[in-house]
């Protein structure tokens, strides 16, 4: 399936979660077998060609589209959590949301130093989420210069605040608004 084509797989839900946002929901991406499948492919296609070693993916849909690139490219996953999921010692960072702040953590056990990972995700939005990612990750040696996502929301930002950070990004899909 082409990008097209699994682009009218995602549903758009008006005024969620808030009134004025169209939200972008994969859900329905992800149930569907031949178009979820179809996505997995070109991620892993698209990170192959980066010469990702590792694929990182951020909770909660970025373990679903991440893990699967990374299984069908033989390459290792490593989840980047929210705070207090991992059972041994973590390295984090705290970011700024539009309404408070959050953390992320990993287990810097877990990657090799000048590893290659490439951040895969569901959707870049502000691109807050994929930015503390991508620092946390270099924090814990590794080497980040592309990010993938099944879509993005251009007039946010997010993709160039990652861009002006030094990351190339690709996307499957774009969609106007928020």
């Amino acid at each position: 399936m082409t990008p097209d084509e699994l682009k009218a797989l995602v549903r758009t839900v008006p005024d969620f979660p808030e009134k004025g946002i169209l939200f972008r929901d994969v859900t329905t991406l992800i149930s569907h077998g031949a178009g979820f499948a179809a996505c997995v492919d070109h991620l892993a296609s698209r990170a192959r060609a980066a010469g990702a070693e590792v694929i990182a993916g951020m909770e909660a849909r970025g373990f679903i589209f991440g893990a699967a690139a990374a299984a069908q490219l033989g390459i290792g996953f490593l989840p980047v959590r929210k705070p207090g999921k991992l059972p041994v010692p973590v390295i984090g960072i705290d970011y700024a949301l539009e309404y408070g702040s959050d953390r992320l953590e990993i287990d810097p056990g877990a990657l090799r130093t000048g590893s290659r990972v490439v951040i895969v995700d569901d959707l870049i939005a502000t691109g807050g989420t994929a930015l503390a990612a991508t620092s946390l990750l270099r924090q814990a040696g590794a080497m980040i210069d592309h990010a993938l996502f099944v879509i993005d929301l251009p007039e946010l930002g997010g993709a160039d605040r990652l861009r002006e950070d030094g990351v190339i990004v690709d996307a499957l899909m774009h969609f106007p608004g928020h």
